[in-house]
């Protein structure tokens, strides 16, 4: 059986960085990620997503899916929901 690296796997699982699969994956990765950050930090703040959504002006429906992934993210919304969260958001920017 032959054993592969961690990237030799990604490349031939997912495809070589640079490619169009490659990059929709790792989208949708981040986009899972900060969903999960959602749901982490409101249910820390023991609030439901409806009590969430009211405090940002948005129905619970939309937290579920930003939560979930299942919707589009703007970045004003979530900068609003960690601000209602009183949480610190973090930006790396690389080139």
């Amino acid at each position: 059986m032959k054993s592969y690296k961690l990237s030799e796997a990604e490349d031939l699982l997912i495809g070589k960085k640079g490619t169009e699969e490659r990059e929709s994956y790792e989208f949708e990765l981040k986009l899972e990620l900060i969903g999960d950050m959602i749901k982490m930090a409101r249910k820390k703040r023991s609030l439901t997503q409806a009590q969430l959504g009211e405090m940002i002006g948005v129905k619970k429906a939309q937290i579920s899916r930003l939560e979930n992934s299942s919707g589009n993210v703007t970045l004003e919304t979530v900068m609003k929901i960690f601000n209602a969260l009183g949480a610190q958001l973090n930006f790396n920017l690389q080139f």
